[in-house]
């Protein structure tokens, strides 16, 4: 798509720590389970996009991304569209922001006594 540059998972994480917003575009039930941890991210699923794109900033450098950078991807194209200037897409998504060992937050129900412990993991 043309106007999206795509910006490697360290380069994202520069950014957002220099204030750029990340928008995390997977549905609700990826992201809770393991998000980008991240100051200020925004969960906007692709499946709502359309009606809640105007929550995010629109004079602000905008991050997007997603599993593997496919539906970001779409997202970025959309807002470049709707008058957004400075739209990133997180190239190959939270693979390579795994891989490349940065910041993420697992959900307390992915360890097996969580279920019939509750709060047994809960982050310190």
């Amino acid at each position: 798509m043309k106007n999206i540059k795509e910006v490697t998972a360290s380069k994202a994480f520069e950014m957002i720590r220099n204030g750029a917003v990340m928008v995390d575009v997977r549905e609700l039930r990826e992201a809770e389970a393991k998000s980008f941890d991240v100051e200020g991210i925004m969960v906007v699923p692709l499946s709502d996009f359309g009606k809640r794109f105007r929550e995010i900033p629109k004079n602000e450098e905008v991050i997007l991304a997603c599993r593997s950078g496919n539906r970001s991807l779409m997202a970025a194209g959309f807002l470049a569209e709707n008058g957004y200037g400075k739209v990133f897409n997180l190239q190959d998504g939270m693979m390579s922001w795994d891989k490349e060992g940065l910041p993420i937050r697992r959900s307390a129900q992915e360890g097996f006594f969580a279920r019939f412990i509750p709060g047994m993991l809960r982050e310190a």
